[in-house]
Order: C-alpha cells, then structure tokens, then sequence
C-alpha cells in the first residue's frame, strides 16, 4: 500500500450520459496531488453517516479519488434505492468524471454497501472497469427491486473482479443464499471472491470509521480470528484494500 497523504473534500457534479444540461452532484474525497486511481462509491442514503465518510477519507489517503454520486438527486424526498436506468446513468456520469481526471478506466473501481452493494454488483455487469467490491448486497435469490436481476443471476455475467463480503448472522443473507451466490460467481469469466466473517451482523461498514486499526495494522489478524465485530470489521476493511489494490493496477 502507498504512505499516507493527505486529502481534501470537495463537491462536483458530472453531466448524465446524452445530455448537456442534466447532472449529477458529486462528493469527492481525493488525495492530495495526482490519484492512483477512483473509485465510484455507491450508496443508498442522503447524507454520510460518520463512519462511512471516515472510510472515504481512509481510501483516499491510500491514493484513491472517491467519488460518491448523488443517487437521488432525481427525486430528492426519495427513500427508496435507485436501480434502472437512473443507476446505469449516474454510475456512467462520475466514472466519466473521473476519466476527465486522468483516471484509466482500468483503475477505476466501485463500492456500494446494503443494496448500494446490489447496485455495485449490476453495473459491474454492463461497465469495464477494474474492480468492484459489495458490501451486505442482498436481493441475492430474489430481487432487490422491480426491473432488475437477482444478484445470483446477474454474477454470472460480471465483466469485473468482484469482491462479497458479507455476515454470517445478517438475517438478509443467510448462509443457504450465501452459498448460492458463491456457487453462480463461481461460473463468472472474471475473479470473484465472497468472504464471510463471524460476529459481523448487517452493515459490517459501521465499524470501519471507529477503530484505530488501518488496514496496515491488521496483517496478523486472520479472517476469522474471532467473532467480535471489531476484528472482523477490520479483516473486512483489509479485504477491500487489497482488493482494489491487486485489481486496480
């Protein structure tokens, strides 16, 4: 992994596939002077929680440009996750945005948590970038929303090296759905890799802002060291940062 660097917090926004005028508002959170690569996140709420924008800053001091679409600036009282088209076109709009930065598409990843973590894994199917990490995804046998596939069908189809990971006692992703979805990524043309970890219950990111480990830290904790969400926040943690840093290169 690079050393530490500085970053800085900035708001942008990316004009939408086919238009002009239209555009999507943008969060970027980047390292200071030149990225080593972007990576798209994904998620499904109107503001950032806590944690979540520390592990935002977390990557971009690792040398990644962060760049968080607002999914739902289409319908801003909206609750209900973005799917569709809408996706498709918000994800096209920052990954362009981060091509415009010099960015390789090949170094350009996503990440999305809950059904951001659905989202992540389906435009994975259609774009080609360089890596793609979901996090607690469900809608595994049976859809996350009207139009679109269960995500044990559309992993059949990623063109991009693909990371799960997920809890063992999150009631949305049981094991026999875990196992499923293990079983149809393994039939994708691409990598694909699902991790579980015990005692990491749904939404294993909000451990990730509050622990004073960095993904340095943590090379002797196995993956399963033991159940407390503490360590297996932080091997999760450790999983995305190798995964974007082997993939995106």
């Amino acid at each position: 992994m690079s050393g530490i660097r500085m970053v800085r917090v900035r708001q942008e926004s990316a004009a939408l596939p086919g238009s002009a005028k239209k555009r999507v508002p943008l969060t970027v959170v980047e390292p200071e002077g030149r990225a080593r690569g972007g990576i798209v996140l994904l998620h499904e709420t109107h503001s950032f929680s806590r944690s979540l924008f520390q592990f935002m800053e977390d990557l971009a001091e690792e040398g990644w440009a962060v760049t968080a679409p607002d999914l739902f600036h289409r319908q801003p009282q909206s609750t209900d996750p973005v799917f569709g088209d809408a996706l498709f076109e918000d994800f096209a709009a920052a990954k362009k945005w981060l091509l415009g930065e010099r960015i390789r598409p090949d170094r350009v990843g996503v990440l999305g948590f809950d059904s951001a973590g659905t989202a992540a894994a389906l435009v994975s199917t259609t774009q080609r970038i360089g890596a793609a990490v979901s996090i607690a995804a469900h809608g595994i046998s049976e859809p996350v929303a009207a139009g679109t596939l269960p995500l044990a069908n559309a992993v059949r189809e990623l063109r991009v090296p693909w990371l799960g990971i997920f809890g063992e006692d999150d009631p949305l992703t049981p094991p026999s759905e875990i196992e499923l979805l293990r079983e149809s990524a393994a039939r994708a043309n691409v990598a694909t890799l699902i991790v579980t970890y015990p005692g990491l219950g749904h939404r294993p990111d909000e451990g990730f802002g509050f622990t004073s480990k960095g993904a340095d830290d943590v090379d002797d904790i196995p993956a399963t060291a033991d159940g407390s969400p503490e360590v297996a926040a932080v091997a999760a943690r450790q999983h995305i940062f190798e995964w974007f840093d082997s993939n995106l290169r």
